[in-house]
């Protein structure tokens, strides 16, 4: 059964939507989860709603950390994200993410639309099911029907996207040495540090999730020089313009489909009631 349903964009380093001139009635809301406070907007876009989260902002509003400080990706608050997400009726997510290029071939400004990932992080909390055994099937972890709304709205603008990429997530903040990145390429495309756990979370709460990575480095002992922040910050500018675009195109397309697999992924389960 289709429906509307609610879309929410989720910005990765240097992802900003209240200076876009498409959107209107921008408002900020806060919302309390058992995991923690999440701050997030709500936008207008040709008449349909759209959700907006900056994963870097301070998600779980400390009181010992600044409005719009920057959250390093091993202390992002991905289950109060999420959790926020779901609570306000969230049924579909469209995350970017700034990433590293394990193969020479993905320069900086590529943008690769994800269909796999590898999970190299140590320290984070992984599941909102710390108290019983839920097992959600991962064959997919991206869902097939969001991937190719993407797929078919970067075809419309005539946007080179990478049909497919395997992200390799690490815990970060540091960059990794050129051991590590001989290591990873073997594993995956690309590599960065906020996409897991948050495309499992996300499949827990049966929401539907794909992601675009931006290529903004090729990755240590790749790049014939050492990384930087601002590198990455200076590549992220180039590639945000177009990658919004073709986020809130494919949201004006887009409609919920409550029996697609990444919408009931605890169906067997009953519908644990965690949130």
């Amino acid at each position: 059964m289709n429906t509307n349903g609610l879309l929410a964009i989720i910005g990765g380093t240097g992802v900003h939507l209240r200076d876009n001139t498409l959107l209107s009635n921008v408002r900020d809301e806060v919302v309390e989860t058992r995991w923690g406070r999440t701050q997030l907007s709500r936008a207008t876009y040709e008449n349909r709603e759209i959700v907006f989260l900056q994963r870097h902002a301070a998600s779980s509003l400390d009181d010992n950390k600044i409005a719009g400080q920057a959250i390093p990706p091993h202390r992002v608050n991905y289950r109060a994200n999420i959790a926020a997400l779901k609570k306000i009726g969230v049924t579909a997510i469209f995350a970017s993410t700034a990433v590293g290029s394990l193969k020479i071939e993905y320069s900086p400004g590529t943008l690769v639309l994800l269909d796999d990932f590898f999970d190299a992080t140590t320290c984070r909390a992984k599941t909102f099911f710390d108290d019983r055994a839920v097992h959600i099937d991962m064959t997919e972890p991206y869902c097939a029907r969001l991937r190719s709304l993407l797929q078919l709205t970067a075809n419309d603008f005539g946007f080179t996207i990478e049909p497919r990429g395997t992200y390799v997530c690490t815990d970060g903040p540091r960059f990794e040495t050129p051991s590590e990145i001989r290591a990873y390429a073997k594993l995956g495309d690309v590599v960065g540090m906020t996409g897991v756990p948050e495309v499992v979370l996300a499949r827990e709460a049966n929401i539907s999730y794909a992601s675009v990575s931006i290529v903004t480095n090729l990755a240590a002992g790749i790049s014939p020089s050492p990384l930087t922040q601002a590198e990455v910050l200076d590549a992220m500018k180039v590639s945000l313009p177009q990658l919004l675009q073709l986020f809130l195109a494919a949201a004006r397309e887009y409609s919920d489909d409550a029996s697609v697999a990444s919408r009931r992924a605890t169906e067997e389960f009953g519908s644990p009631d965690v949130f």
